[in-house]
């Protein structure tokens, strides 16, 4: 399978837990508790299997960069946390940290990239 979407596959399902574990009201109520195991299972498994293709770098950079950005936003659209200039910031913050750390592991396109 393609380490991407096997990645794709782990930033979603860690995004999922993490919004399970918002609605389980600390492992209070049973099905989002459950919901939080399977999520966090799913992703831990499909990143450990996508890392046997993409650096670890890279790969955490992604689901932990990708992951937050994504949480952060359900946090706005469907919990009502708070959204203003800062929170565009600090996304957009952690986008560029991704795609900069994508470009340390391949020095060549930083160069294609600068020129």
């Amino acid at each position: 399978m393609n380490p991407f979407l096997l990645l794709t596959i782990a930033v979603l399902s860690e995004v999922f837990a993490s919004s399970m574990l918002k609605l389980s009201d600390g492992f209070k109520k049973l099905f989002p508790s459950i919901g939080v195991i399977i999520g966090f299972c799913l992703a831990f498994y499909t990143l450990s299997l996508a890392l046997k293709s993409i650096p670890l770098g890279m790969a955490y950079a992604i689901w932990s960069g990708v992951g937050t950005a994504l949480t952060a936003l359900i946090g706005i659209l469907v919990w009502g946390d708070p959204f203003n200039n800062i929170t565009i910031l600090s996304i957009a913050i952690i986008i560029g940290g991704v795609v900069l750390l994508n470009f340390s592991n391949h020095p060549e396109k930083e160069v294609e990239a600068l020129s």
